[in-house]
């Protein structure tokens, strides 16, 4: 009896742990599948977000913003995310645009500016594709294009390289539906893609412009009536 208890006792607590580790593994694969991706927005109000009162709204699990002839836009204004001023992170969301010359972007590594404006980094995009999957930053405006790997020196030299056809790259972008953005800013390299595909990379040394680090916010543009929704946004930070 003296010998079999301590085995008894052994194999009560192994199986134990076994159950355990089972009752706990779902949550783990779970976790390793969102790969260190956290919600920026909860799908049912701007808890977490703050804006132009009386323009962004949440509508079946997206935030909107929409300009109409009876209420139009006449300054470009931003949606601040208020989860932090991320330095190295990844971000995906969903967009969906609309409207004759509808314009937006997305805004990082930006400073925020008085009524509602922003500095800083975007990834643009628009319904008539002039600026789909570029990067631009406010005081320099353009800096990579469609097909674009671009390099800034610290003198502001830029040295263009071009890895694809801009035109192609449109293919994989979506009309008048849902498409995914992806941001990647780690160090002074940001790359852009639309729905898996590479749309620019620029690599950013000028000290004036490259913001090591800054807000997020969503773009409602000045112009024509237009309309633009944001789902399913995510960061991970590094």
């Amino acid at each position: 009896m003296t010998t079999q208890r301590p085995v008894r006792i052994v194999l009560a607590l192994a199986h134990a742990c076994l159950l355990l580790m089972l009752s706990v593994a779902p949550a783990l694969g779970t976790d390793e599948a969102d790969d260190g991706f956290v919600s920026m927005f909860n799908g049912r109000d701007l808890t977490g977000w703050q804006g132009m009162p009386g323009w962004w709204t949440v509508e079946d699990g997206a935030i909107v913003a929409e300009s109409t002839p009876d209420k139009p836009s006449d300054r470009t204004h931003y949606l601040y995310w208020k989860g932090g001023e991320p330095a190295d992170f990844e971000m995906i969301c969903l967009y969906r645009i609309g409207g004759d010359g509808g314009n937006s972007g997305i805004q990082f590594r930006s400073e925020p500016r008085p009524n509602w404006d922003t500095w800083g980094y975007q990834a643009d995009l628009d319904t008539n594709h002039e600026y789909t999957g570029f990067l631009y930053q406010h005081g320099r405006g353009l800096v990579a294009g469609r097909g674009q790997q671009v390099v800034i020196d610290r003198e502001g030299t830029k040295t263009v390289t071009t890895f694809a056809d801009g035109d192609e790259l449109l293919k994989a972008v979506n009309d008048d539906d849902w498409n995914e953005y992806r941001i990647l800013a780690k160090g002074n390299r940001i790359t852009l893609w639309i729905n898996g595909q590479k749309m620019c990379q620029v690599e950013d040394h000028e000290p004036k412009y490259a913001l090591p680090k800054g807000i997020i916010a969503l773009q409602m543009h000045r112009g024509p009536p237009m309309r633009i929704e944001f789902k399913d946004l995510r960061i991970r930070q590094f």
